[in-house]
Parts: C-alpha cells; structure tokens; sequence
C-alpha cells in the first residue's frame, strides 16, 4: 500500500490526466464486453460463461485480417461480424436447447466451448504470444492534457465505445426493433401470440452480444497481448460490472465499466497488489447498498 503515491497522484493535474485516461480504455473495453453479456441474459436470462473466449477469438481475428488488409477498421469490422456469426450458429445449435435446463448444464455447454476455443486457437494461431502493434494510422504524436499524456488510439477507443453505447441505447429504446426485444425479454409467450418470432430474436440478440465481444477483442488487439486463454479474465471482470451496474441494464455495464476502470487505474498506483480485491470491495458494497446493481431494476415482490 502506497497512500503517499496516490495522494501525489490525485493532486497533481498531468497524473489525473495519465491515470483518467487509462482507466476510461479499461472501462471502454469492459463495457463492449459486458453490455455483450448483460444484454444476453437481460433478453434470455442465460449467463453466457463462454463470453471471454468470443472477445478472445475476436482479437485472434483482428489480427489475420489486418495482417491481410493492413486496415485496423477493416480487421474490426471484420472480428465483430465474424465472432456475431459464430454467436449465431453458437446459440441456434447449442444454447438454445438448453434454455430451460438446470444454470449447471448452460455451465457446462459454456465451458466445454472454452475449452474448444482455446485449443482452437493453439491449433490455429499457436500457443505463443503474440501482439498486432500499434495499427499505422495510430502512429501519431500523442496528445498533451494539462500535463498529461494521451495517445491518439485511447481517444479513438473511448469515442468508439462511446458510439456504440449510444447506438445501443437508440436501438433498444428508440426504434421498433428495440421495442419487440424487451417485449420478448419481458413477455416472450404474449410476443409470439402476436405473430413475433421469438426464437430468431433470441438468435439476434445472441449475435449482437457476440458482436460487441469481437468488437472489444479487435480494439483491445493493438494494447494487449494475445494468447489463448486470454479471455478468461476478462470475462471475470465483466460479471463484476454486469453485477456492479445490474444485470440486464446496459446503461449500468458502462457506469459499471467506468467505475471499475478508474478503480483499476488509480488503485494500482495506490494498492498495487490489491488492484483485483479493490474491484470485488468495490462490487461488494454496492451490492450491500442496492442489491439489484447501480442501475438495475428493484426485483418484484
């Protein structure tokens, strides 16, 4: 524990800046993975625990197809379309038929899928780690905020976090397909009376999830290493956000996100072998204050 570092760090404006900065790309890249999951089982009430392994093979495919294209934004749209297509055939061939069963059995068809994928991967790409670098067109000097350094892709990887959360909040509450997914996720019997095909929204909604797992893996490809497994805590990292912030509200994934980024950026700096118990304190009290998330909704009586 470093309380005099972390001190120096809150009163000094370049500090703020370096750590603020960090902790929004943290919290960007959690909430692509965790609005992805909240979404799926807001919809389906399924916890899909294979999550982390589709932010994985979405990096894993960022990186062939910028290998093939030298295009960072063709190898993202390329990671988020492929790893949606995988969520599809996933959920038509697999989850759906365990819907209804015991969470024991989605467990084990989820982590079964882990396994898959991560020798998937060390067939494919290999078990050694490797790294995309820095894309050209981010090789730009960074920026300077009051003291502070930002590089240009944290700001690329904020706004396009935040593009997406806005196109999500619009689509969800704003447009007649977002209206017939929270009817299927809240009345899913009176949906199909009325001719809707609940079954292909529940594949839809499984792919977008999907989609914004891959999205995350390709734009964290760049700052991360890649390695099979790597999945795993992000995946973690996300369940505590969806709880954080509520399960089922993708507006609480990104406060959930942002608080759990800044915890991570400047508790690091202050508890630098506490980061990870700091984010379960941090989870834990909210629960113990509201126990259905930030911005989940109270369960009925």
């Amino acid at each position: 524990m470093d309380l005099t570092a972390l001190f120096e760090c809150v009163t000094d404006l370049s500090c703020i800046v370096t750590q603020t900065s960090t902790g929004l790309i943290v919290g960007a890249l959690l909430f692509l993975v965790a609005a992805g999951l909240t979404l799926i089982f807001g919809v389906l009430g399924v916890i899909n625990f294979a999550h982390g392994s589709l932010y994985m093979l979405g990096a894993y495919i960022a990186l062939s197809a910028y290998r093939v294209s030298d295009s960072f934004v063709v190898a993202t749209l390329v990671a988020g379309m492929g790893v949606g297509l995988f969520g599809l055939v996933f959920e038509r061939v697999f989850m759906r038929r365990v819907y209804n069963a015991d969470v024991l059995m989605q467990l084990l068809v989820c982590y079964a899928f882990i396994l898959i994928l991560d020798d998937a991967v060390k067939i494919i790409w290999g078990a050694e780690f490797q790294s995309m670098g820095m894309p050209a067109e981010f090789q730009l000097p960074p920026l300077f905020i009051g003291g502070g350094v930002v590089p240009v892709f944290y700001i690329f990887l904020v706004a396009a976090a935040a593009v997406i959360a806005v196109v999500l909040w619009y689509a969800l509450t704003r447009t007649r397909l977002g209206k017939i997914v929270r009817a299927a996720a809240h009345n899913p019997t009176m949906t199909s009376v009325l001719g809707i095909n609940t079954n292909w929204i529940y594949a839809g909604v499984f792919a977008v999830g999907g989609a914004l797992a891959g999205l995350a893996g390709a734009l964290a490809a760049p700052v991360r290493s890649m390695s099979p497994g790597m999945g795993f805590s992000i995946l973690i990292e996300s369940f505590i956000v969806t709880v954080l912030g509520g399960m089922g509200s993708v507006s609480g994934a990104l406060v959930g996100a942002l608080l759990i980024g800044l915890i991570r950026s400047f508790g690091s700096i202050g508890f630098p072998m506490f980061v990870e118990g700091l984010m379960f304190m941090a989870m834990a009290l909210i629960l113990v204050l509201k126990p259905s998330g930030l911005l989940g909704k109270e369960p009925r009586p």
